[in-house]
């Protein structure tokens, strides 16, 4: 259940800096969804923590929010779609699995 919270934490935290980026000047549309995201993204994270180490769960809740972050701008035109920003985020996306398969102590 730990690994599941934070995924969806880490997948809030490229809404609230997707948010972040519109603000445009404090607009309140942005600015209420960057607040309702941060707060269910940072909550997430500290409930996973309980259960994951602290090092493992922050790098996969940014690597989830970055990765995230970046395909959501490519899916919107916001930024290019180009095949090595696609390898490179399948790239976080592996090291992600791959800290999920090791051994927790």
């Amino acid at each position: 259940m730990s690994w599941f919270v934070l995924v969806v934490s880490g997948l809030f935290e490229a809404v609230w800096a997707t948010a972040l980026g519109r603000m445009d000047g404090l607009r309140p549309g942005p600015v209420v969804v960057f607040v309702v995201a941060l707060v269910v993204s940072m909550g997430g994270l500290g409930w996973a923590m309980r259960d994951l180490p602290t090092g493992t769960a922050y790098a996969v809740w940014v690597a989830v929010g970055a990765s995230a972050t970046v395909a959501w701008a490519m899916v919107t035109g916001a930024e290019p779609f180009t095949l090595a920003r696609v390898l490179l985020i399948a790239g976080i996306i592996g090291c992600v699995i791959g800290l999920k398969l090791l051994p927790q102590e």
